[in-house]
């Protein structure tokens, strides 16, 4: 899977931990994070990343700022982005299988590394169910006008 992955500097340390762990998984990564001790706005952040996977550039994207809700909202700006916070193991894998999410945001200040191995596992482990939701995603894109 190509995944494209951004944080600003509340999620720095955490997203060069999760690069790792993600190619150990043997996933292809881009990153779109700042250097630590870099300062960013995390909307820029976000909306690059979102971007990118809105294009069909990456299969999924996964952003990090200190508590992973601004950088969502930012992502979710983008037409055609479903990006959940997923700052516990059962979202994570909710996100995929009932919403499709293309996106999951992790909270940097929030999220221990352990934890956030396991969030990124279960997503990327998951897969989107259909049936009853996909009218639910429906509902969405015609709204959003995708």
């Amino acid at each position: 899977m190509k995944i494209a992955m951004g944080s600003d500097h509340g999620g720095a340390e955490l997203r060069i931990e999760l690069i790792d762990y993600i190619k150990e998984m043997g996933h292809e990564v881009t990153d779109f994070g700042v250097k630590i001790g870099e300062k960013a706005d995390y909307p820029n952040i976000g909306i690059k990343v979102a971007e990118e996977v809105a294009k069909g550039n990456f299969d999924c994207g996964i952003i990090l700022c200190g508590t992973g809700i601004g950088i969502s909202i930012a992502a979710n700006k983008v037409k055609g982005i479903r990006c959940a916070v997923t700052n516990e193991v059962f979202s994570a894998k909710m996100a995929k299988v009932h919403n499709n999410a293309n996106i999951i945001s992790i909270g940097g200040r929030v999220v221990g590394s352990e934890v956030a191995k396991m969030i990124v596992s279960e997503y990327l482990n998951a897969e989107y169910e259909g049936g009853r939701h996909a009218n639910r995603l429906k509902i969405i894109s015609d709204y959003e006008g995708c």
